[in-house]
């Protein structure tokens, strides 16, 4: 079943290389009624979720999870590529589909038994959410849920996050 929130994302052939279409949403970012149906489809999908805090993975999750943070009343922190944060963090090296990739949080974005949603634009094959459920349990903090804007599901990024509550909007 497609979502209306689904004819705002076109698809990008041979991006960032061949092979790979990519699935943009820079059209529903630019159309403030899509973007306000995202940010209230998303508080609508974790509304049963405990959540204390919003972590928003570089840089689409930053989009959608300030906004919902707002919204539900809780903090937000960024998951962010390497040395791009200041001051005392913490970092997960991890895999990709052709390389490898770093992302770190500040060490003290999280406390201890903090309930935390983890936000981002896509999962695809669930190196880079996984990686942030590592940070965020190291800082002592709880995943609450992971939350997508749309699923690559032919990536099968939910069998990397098995044993997790992994919510999205749209399939693919």
């Amino acid at each position: 079943m497609r979502s209306i929130l689904d004819t705002y994302i076109r698809d990008i052939p041979d991006f960032p290389q061949p092979g790979i279409i990519f699935k943009d949403i820079t059209p529903l970012i630019e159309d403030s009624g899509a973007f306000r149906l995202a940010i209230t489809s998303f508080e609508t999908l974790v509304q049963d979720v405990r959540i204390d805090k919003i972590v928003g993975i570089e840089s689409r999750g930053f989009l959608f999870g300030a906004p919902l943070a707002d919204r539900l009343g809780v903090g937000f922190a960024m998951a962010r590529k390497k040395d791009k944060l200041p001051g005392d963090r913490i970092a997960v090296t991890y895999d990709l589909e052709y390389g490898t990739n770093t992302i770190e949080i500040q060490k003290d974005s999280i406390k201890e038994d903090e309930h935390v949603l983890i936000i981002d634009d896509v999962l695809a094959t669930g190196g880079t959410a996984n990686a942030v459920c590592s940070l965020i349990e190291q800082l002592g903090g709880k995943v609450s849920a992971m939350a997508f804007l749309m699923e690559l599901s032919f990536l099968d990024g939910r069998k990397r996050l098995a044993g997790r509550d992994v919510l999205r909007l749209i399939e693919y």
